[in-house]
């Protein structure tokens, strides 16, 4: 059934349009032969010869810009490339009696129409911010050939020009004024002038359709989906850890036939990726999976699945695709958990050192704190955070404090001024029940007030749920001016208010290639193992992977594997840019406006109408 399996037709017809973009090109701003144009002429006028030429240059360069969307299979494309190529026959004949050229088009034409069932794929979700980038990229493509045109025909310009002046000219022409420069050659003059109006008029139409054409929305989840889908976690929650974060805002959702799973998942760079395991039911997941895949091939998106456990990743191989472990996932059984033994000697005296120095925490769920501390805490979080860009696609939430998250739990560590009762206790008993949240002052022990100052929140774990008996870690954020050890006894304080929050297991972070860090220090290690392991260390400087393997393995947690799943091995490239971008370790620049234009903006829609 997938499409992707015969992707060397779109590749290959991608190649041979990309190649007669760029022949068309050459073959406008080349001299023509003589004989050739003498014979189109006692048919044609001069003109219509100069103008063919401009012509073709412009149809070269849309046929540059539609190769990628063919080989991506996209139907708009395939229309858009056989209605250039055959304008193209006809361009390359009246130029100057091209009959190479015009023959090679119609061959491709021929092909083109029939292999048009390898292109059926639509369009993707566009926005007018796209009318700004195809004008930007249209505009210099049109400066780029008009210099190279002026460039080429520099032995016929009259008087002096330097570089300024023809690129004065060319911006001029794109305008459809004649510039400042003169030329020999009458021929050569009308050529560069159309040449230039053709393109500028081409920016222009292009980027008013863009900018008034209706944008398509973005994939966000409905309210009815996150209804269904909260049902679903209700039902088959605690079966993966990572499906509470299937209801980011960012993230869309397919359903099966049966409404009884579904898929969640972002289309990113061409990629249709999924995190997790499916929601719900197993034995509707194909179903679910089927339809993910179906979306999939109509969009011509490379279906793939980060973070699924061993068996989502066994139910996505039924389908066709491959499985390949890319990390594993740090589970603490609260039940066994203890600080005692060699192995817990680094965290035990952490969190010594932490509790000497007069840090508190409170562990309680979100819908226990009142509004206004759960306003605080949120702008706590976003403070601390600051212009760092947030990460976190297959685990993380995005947001905090919501009141649809009420089943939440937070855990914040105070210093010495901060509130040390309230919420679930976090002291070495793990016990303490559910409270009320601090108010502000503390209280001391004869029952009078405190005056010191306002408790002071220096560090908070946000943890979603997994299922009725268990929590997943979200967000780890804290003060930077705070002591150190302070994460290592959050997590401690987590485990240790898990009994009076009724939770028995605590998903940490992935630890990505804990198995090749692992093996590759190990004694006896193959020189590819050990180089693969320096490798990784190489890249933790820049995504944390062998210092977020390191500290999950300091709390001595049981290791669960996850997946990634892809249709082809050729596609894994693309794929794991597409899980950076995600994940928001690599982050593409983005046009904003201006802060003096955001705020204009801002004023001007917040200004009362009369």
């Amino acid at each position: 059934m997938p499409a992707w399996n015969r992707s060397w037709v779109p590749t290959v017809a991608a190649a041979l349009v990309f190649i007669a973009g760029l022949i068309d090109i050459v073959s406008a701003v080349t001299p023509e032969w003589r004989d050739r144009l003498d014979v189109i002429r006692q048919i044609l006028p001069g003109a219509a010869s100069r103008q063919a030429a401009a012509f073709t240059v412009v149809v070269g360069l849309l046929l540059l810009l539609l190769a990628r969307g063919l080989r991506r299979r996209k139907r708009r494309a395939w229309l858009g490339v056989v209605t250039l190529l055959s304008a193209s026959v006809v361009l390359h004949v009246v130029k100057g009696l091209d009959v190479e050229e015009a023959v090679a088009s119609a061959a491709l034409v021929v092909g083109l129409v029939l292999a048009r069932g390898e292109f059926q794929a639509k369009g993707d979700p566009t926005t007018r911010w796209r009318a700004l980038w195809v004008g930007l990229l249209l505009t210099a493509a049109s400066i780029t050939v008009g210099m190279l045109l002026l460039r080429m025909g520099a032995g016929r310009l009259l008087g002096p020009h330097p570089l300024t002046t023809q690129f004065t000219h060319v911006v001029e022409g794109l305008v459809g004024i004649h510039g400042p420069l003169r030329f020999s050659s009458d021929r050569l003059s009308d050529l560069v002038t159309r040449m230039l109006l053709t393109m500028g008029l081409l920016t222009i139409v292009a980027v008013v359709y863009l900018a008034l054409r209706p944008p398509e929305p973005r994939p966000r989840l409905s309210a009815e989906d996150v209804e269904r889908m909260r049902a679903l976690l209700t039902r088959h929650g605690d079966a993966d850890s990572l499906g509470y974060f299937a209801l980011r805002g960012d993230k869309t959702v397919v359903w099966s036939p049966t409404s009884k799973a579904c898929v969640a998942y972002r289309v990113v760079s061409g990629v249709m990726l999924a995190s997790g395991d499916p929601l719900g039911d197993n034995e509707a997941w194909p179903g679910a999976i089927r339809e993910f895949l179906r979306i999939a091939a109509e969009h011509a998106w490379i279906p793939a699945v980060i973070g699924c456990s061993e068996t989502g990743g066994k139910a996505w191989e039924r389908v066709g695709l491959s499985a390949l472990e890319f990390g594993d996932e740090a589970i603490i059984d609260v039940r066994t958990f203890t600080l005692e033994g060699r192995d817990m000697r680094n965290v035990r005296q952490a969190v010594g050192r932490v509790e000497r120095a007069g840090y508190t925490c409170r562990a309680l769920r979100m819908g226990d704190l009142p509004a206004d501390e759960r306003k605080r805490v949120k702008e706590q979080a976003e403070a601390w955070r600051g212009a760092e860009t947030e990460r976190g696609f297959s685990m993380a939430l995005g947001r905090i404090g919501e009141p649809s998250d009420d089943n939440c739990v937070v855990v914040m560590a105070f210093d010495r001024n901060g509130p040390d009762s309230g919420g679930s206790g976090c002291g070495g008993s793990g016990s303490g029940g559910s409270g009320s949240a601090h108010s502000g002052s503390a209280q001391d022990r004869d029952g009078s007030l405190d005056k010191r100052s306002e408790p002071r929140l220096r560090a908070l774990l946000h943890f979603v749920p997994w299922g009725p008996r268990g929590l997943s870690l979200d967000m780890m954020v804290r003060d930077r001016a705070a002591d150190n050890g302070l994460n290592d006894f959050l997590i401690v304080s987590a485990v240790r208010a898990a009994t009076g929050l009724n939770v028995d297991r605590l998903s940490l972070n992935f630890a990505f290639f804990r198995s090749a860090l692992e093996r590759g220090q190990r004694l006896g290690a193959g020189p590819v193992t050990r180089r693969f392991r320096g490798l990784l260390v190489f890249l933790s400087r820049w995504f944390q992977i062998d210092s977020l393997y390191r500290f999950n393995a300091k709390f001595q947690p049981q290791w669960s594997p996850r997946y990634i799943c892809f249709p082809t091995n050729r596609d894994l490239p693309r794929i794991a840019l597409a899980m950076l971008e995600a994940e928001a370790f690599l982050v593409w620049p983005r046009l904003t406006m201006l802060p003096g234009a955001r705020r204009m903006a801002q004023l001007t829609r917040s200004r009362p109408s009369h």
